[in-house]
């Protein structure tokens, strides 16, 4: 072993140098070269800093720098992030997006442009003329249809999502608001009335003829039964008709 270089090393470091740092890694750890100003140190980390990659060697394995415009990447020629004021397209870092993409400026990715889709249209709405449905011959009626994909930036904007045409109807009056309604529970509450009515003087009769048949019965069982009167023909004296 030199003599400098030491085995009694700390972070990670399987063999190290005062003025280099680590030299060589323990196991499953990646090595990777640091500058502080002029000065190159040589380090051990579990896992490669932003803007590397890492590779694993029998012997060693080291951390390797991604593309210039590469933030993160999964080999030099497969980028996973970009730095910015590029777009991430098929692991490539672009400035510009190719034809049919868009730049997604929240993810910093190029994507497929999203136009804009509407369902179909609903049925004609009734004619009506200022909410009313009666009382005017012309008026207008509407149909709506709905979005069911909102378009990407560069995507087809979306139609209009309402339709009004004129609309003839044949004239009639319109019935005064509350009327019928106010008419139905009138003879509502007239019907009950009388059926309420016919009920009460049913009950009273039913009530009377009961009180009466009670009044007879109480009085037969109260008054003495009256004697019958003697025939007055039987106590006449026999008349003598000789003379």
């Amino acid at each position: 072993v030199h003599p400098n270089v030491s085995q009694g090393c700390q972070g990670g470091c399987a063999t190290c140098s005062d003025y280099n740092g680590c030299l060589s890694c323990k196991p499953r750890l990646f090595f990777v070269l640091e500058r502080i100003g002029m000065k190159q140190i040589g380090v051990c980390l579990s896992s490669c800093p932003s803007g590397y990659y890492g590779t694993r060697y029998p012997d060693i394995n080291k951390c390797a720098k991604c593309k210039a415009d590469c933030d993160t990447c999964f080999t030099r020629n497969f980028c996973t992030k970009c730095k910015s004021g590029f777009y991430l397209y098929s692991g490539k870092c672009l400035e510009k997006c190719p034809d049919g993409l868009e730049a997604n400026n929240h993810t910093m990715e190029c994507t497929s442009i999203v136009h804009c889709e509407a369902s179909e249209w609903s049925p004609w709405s009734p004619c009506t003329k200022k909410g009313k449905t009666c009382g005017f011959k012309r008026g207008n009626e509407v149909r709506v249809r709905e979005i069911v994909q909102h378009p990407s930036a560069r995507g087809n904007p979306c139609p209009a999502t309402s339709e009004s045409r004129k609309c003839i109807v044949q004239r009639k009056r319109c019935q005064k608001e509350g009327k019928g309604k106010k008419n139905r529970e009138e003879k509502r509450k007239n019907f009950n009335k009388d059926e309420s009515k016919e009920t009460r003087q049913e009950s009273k009769g039913r009530a009377a003829r009961r009180q009466n048949r009670e009044q007879r019965e109480n009085n037969n069982k109260t008054q003495p039964k009256k004697r019958k009167a003697p025939n007055k023909e039987q106590n006449l004296a026999p008349v003598d008709t000789a003379h």
